[in-house]
């Protein structure tokens, strides 16, 4: 028997069925171990040594392995064939040589780039050794995302409180986010006019025509400002006579793209389905891992972690007779065609993402996919199909029109497109699902060179220009693509950690970038510029694929990098808040000091008319002050506007909303560093209240604020206890309390206008549901079924938010965590981390494998078990 080491357990499944009794395929969960979270787990100084620690649940998986090594005649390593795949299966033989479980069996890799029966049988037929180079580019990577971060982090919490972590791949991307912000920020619109006519020809039939020349002058975009241009122009139009001075039929051809890569495979879900990143991804994995098809269970796509673009040559051919089956001989071209990468060294060296049998119609497989997997392998079938069949045969017309009045000379055009075999547009049954349709499409009526041309309207209609779109995940990506940042495994994760971060947020699909993004790019541009300009992140980018190639050793690569970087944080260490604090009030101009709308200068206070406004740095993180505090106390959000301050809706400068009846006090509405409040009186004796969630200081009036600073309030005696029944609101919302139980209430009105038959039946359904998170044991969302030490894990969705439960361990899900999407290996992690870091019980059947192994280590704050490095 031979031992098998897969990631994932749904993949081991599958290729156990493969493989049958001769093999025992067991998951490693993902990486096995990984570095430290803290100082001292990558040693310049000792010749770039790395510290290396195993978490308590891949020990376990660990253990498993070399229980089933004692009864093996060998080990198969079958990771993932991606850098990190090589990586996982050297860290597991590297543990496994530690514990002496390997003796003098045999050690082999394999990949396979779909998991299929005949892909990975040929693959185990075809074994080879660990591809060290792979090895060696995963450790540089993983070595420069250390040392960046944990020398840089520490220098952002000194000088930027408040602030988060800075990462060497995240902190570019968030650059480019920024950048894109500034450029909106600074945009100035322009008005233009844009003029067309309507025209009959003598057969009656009508289209449209625009102006592109008047006078002998061509029209650029911009040419016409005003409408007073506009309309001397459309006045002149309504007195010409139209011609069609020429008309020109093209044929043009049209040819597929190439499939999927990582990132076009994004893109194309993130424009066509709206799927985010790591949606895609977490759907294609388990597309590719395998899915019961009834008969049988097999990978429906290859592996999905690629910037290769050419197929197979066995799947080209079997696209090709798939082509000739479904849409006709027609659609098959003379040649396969080739396709070639973009990328300057594509890395993976993978096939593109197609499916593993061209067979598989997306109509016939739909049944055994939910709603998501279905949608995303139609679109990966469709665009790998395409890729192989004939080109499209278009016929593109121009028509050029004379509108002549006197002396006076226009020019207009009219064009549109014929599609005269659709060639592979015919994959896609609506034309526009395939993203580079031309725009410019309409179809023409037969218009002949020389003949007169009916006036129906003359529009002119007005314009202004667009600053340039925020970016949203697939065009962030792209451009990341294009600029040589990061790599196929790294899009997802990167995106995910800056909104983990809270560097950005997504509205409407558009990347935002928070005013603490803000704040960290432009610290980072003004003393370390280097470590976040494209060109020198893509430069690394380089020499990573040149030590997967073996044309550069990795520790050469690390030294020239640390030389330069640590001498860069050492130079900074001694800098005077006062000076980062001068370089980013230059540097934020627009977010720190936005324009007055009386023109005034927005860097002087307009509380007490003479104080400079700059950015403070509190504990919590940076915040808009004025230089005469104490004196004066105007304080504003970075990002919030000066209007609020003046209206009594920011900074400490109060609203007056009337006064206390009882105590004669002021009550007034502010907004502080921590969000709106109510305040009754002044100093530390103060009562405050904040506002509730959906309340806002423009809809707070003196009726609302008596009623928040009057809380709690008695809602009445309990019948059976005699005991008072109180409503208020916590830290966790709006509640009823009595005798030490507590209910939540739906609203913050609720508080206000709960009686007391409906607080005693509250309370009743709270006891019946007996103790728990504030409403019993929440009913699971999702069985992602059994932890391999026993017992169920499920999704669950709590009083504080989504959590994992494994028995007693309860994890929470990273703030905008779809619970929907998560998966076990996802789950594992969490679980590992919230036992170990807690000190959380085990389940019972944990106990006996417990009592065996010695002491582990402390799992490091971090994550360590994660299915891909960043």
């Amino acid at each position: 028997m031979n031992v098998v080491v897969v990631e994932s357990p749904a993949k081991a499944k599958t290729i156990n069925k493969y493989l049958g009794s001769g093999y025992k395929v067991l998951a490693s969960f993902g990486h096995v171990r990984d570095l430290p979270a803290k100082d001292g787990s990558v040693r310049p100084d000792d010749d770039f040594s790395m510290s290396w620690e195993v978490d308590s649940a891949s020990a376990k998986r660990l253990s498993d392995i070399v229980k089933a090594l004692k009864e093996s005649d060998g080990l198969i390593l079958a990771t993932d064939p991606d850098r990190e795949g090589e990586a996982i299966s050297w860290h597991v033989l590297e543990v496994l040589q530690q514990k002496k479980a390997i003796g003098k069996k045999p050690v082999k890799r394999v990949v396979f780039n779909a998991i299929t029966k005949g892909a990975v049988l040929d693959a185990m037929a075809n074994p080879r050794d660990i591809d060290m180079p792979l090895v060696d580019a995963y450790l540089a990577r993983r070595a420069l995302d250390y040392l960046f971060g944990f020398t840089l982090s520490p220098v952002l919490w000194r000088k930027l409180p408040g602030a988060r972590s800075a990462g060497r791949v995240q902190s570019v991307a968030l650059r480019l986010v920024a950048d894109r912000e500034a450029e909106i920020e600074r945009f100035v619109r322009e008005e233009y006019w844009n003029i067309a006519a309507l025209l009959k020809t003598p057969r009656n039939d009508g289209f449209e025509a625009r102006l592109v020349s008047v006078d002998g002058k061509k029209l650029g975009k911009l040419d016409i400002k005003n409408g007073e241009q506009a309309g001397e122009i459309r006045t002149m139009l309504e007195g010409a006579s139209f011609k069609a001075a020429s008309v020109e039929a093209k044929p043009i051809k049209r040819s597929p793209g190439p499939p999927f890569t990582t990132s076009s495979l994004q893109q194309a879900a993130s424009g066509q389905l709206g799927f985010s990143a790591s949606r895609t991804m977490q759907i294609a994995q388990k597309l590719y891992e395998g899915m019961d098809l009834g008969t049988e269970t097999a990978g429906l796509i290859t592996y999905m972690r690629t910037d290769g673009v050419q197929m197979a040559p066995e799947a080209v051919q079997a696209a090709r007779q798939t082509i000739a089956k479904v849409f006709g001989e027609k659609y098959v071209p003379e040649k396969p065609r080739y396709y070639a990468t973009k990328a300057k060294n594509a890395q993976e060296a993978h096939e593109a993402i197609r499916p593993t049998d061209f067979n598989r119609h997306p109509k016939d497989v739909r049944q055994f996919l939910d709603a998501d997997q279905a949608r995303l392998y139609e679109l990966i079938w469709k665009r790998a199909i395409a890729s192989q069949m004939q080109s499209a045969d278009i016929e593109r017309t121009t028509v050029e029109i004379d509108a002549q009045n006197g002396s006076r000379l226009a020019q207009l055009r009219a064009t549109g497109s014929v599609v005269r075999f659709d060639g592979f547009l015919g994959a896609y049954m609506d034309h526009r699902e395939e993203e580079d349709v031309d725009e410019d499409s309409a179809r023409l009526p037969e218009i002949r060179a020389g003949e007169a041309l009916a006036r129906e309207k003359i529009n002119a209609t007005q314009h202004s220009t667009e600053p340039p779109p925020r970016y949203s995940e697939a065009t962030l990506i792209k451009k990341m693509e294009e600029l040589g940042i990061g790599r196929p495994s790294t899009y997802a994760s990167t995106l995910a950690t800056l909104r983990d971060r809270e560097y950005i947020t997504i509205d409407k699909r558009k990347l935002i970038p928070e005013a603490k993004g803000r704040l960290v790019i432009a610290f980072l541009e003004s003393f370390f510029k280097r470590y976040v300009e494209y060109d020198f992140t893509a430069d690394l980018e380089e020499k990573l694929d040149e030590i997967s190639d073996g044309k550069l050793k990795w520790k050469d690569v690390l030294r020239d990098f640390w030389t330069d970087f640590f001498g860069s944080v050492d130079g900074i260490k001694e800098l005077r808040v006062t000076n980062v604090l001068d370089a980013l009030n230059d540097q934020l101009g627009p977010l720190v000091f936005p324009p007055r709308e009386d023109g005034s200068d927005p860097r002087i206070c307009q509380l007490c008319g003479t104080g400079n406004l700059s950015l403070k740095l509190g504990k919590y993180g940076a915040f808009v002050g004025c230089s005469n505090y104490p004196e004066c106390k105007f304080t504003r959000q970075l990002g919030g506007s000066e209007a609020a301050n003046e209206n009594g809706n920011g900074g400490d400068e109060p609203k007056l909303l009337g006064k206390d009846p009882y105590t004669d006090e002021d009550i007034t509405a502010r907004n502080g560093r921590f969000g709106p409040y109510i305040q009754r009186g002044e100093g530390k004796e103060a009562k405050r209240a904040s506002l509730p969630k959906g309340w806002t200081l423009d809809t707070i009036d003196h009726e609302k604020a008596l009623a928040l600073l009057s809380l709690p309030r008695d809602v009445g005696q309990h019948p059976e206890t005699t005991k008072m029944i109180s409503a208020g609101i916590g830290r966790y919302g709006p509640y009823i309390s009595h005798d030490g139980t507590y209910a939540n209430l739906e609203s913050a009105e609720d508080v206000f206008s709960i009686g007391l038959n409906r607080a005693v039946t509250v309370l009743a359904e709270k006891q019946a549901k007996g103790p728990g998170r504030g409403r019993g044991t929440p009913a699971a969302l999702k069985d992602l079924g059994e932890h391999p030490d026993g017992g169920v894990i499920t999704v669950r969705d709590g009083k504080y938010g989504p959590y994992v439960n494994w028995g007693k361990v309860n994890a929470t899900l990273p703030k905008g965590k779809d619970p929907a999407v998560v998966t076990v290996e996802e789950a594992l992690a969490m679980i590992a981390e919230k036992a170990g870091s807690k000190g959380t019980k085990r389940a019972p059947a944990k106990k006996a494998a417990a009592a065996k192994k010695p002491a582990a280590k402390k799992p490091a704050a971090k994550k360590a078990a994660t299915k891909k490095a960043s």
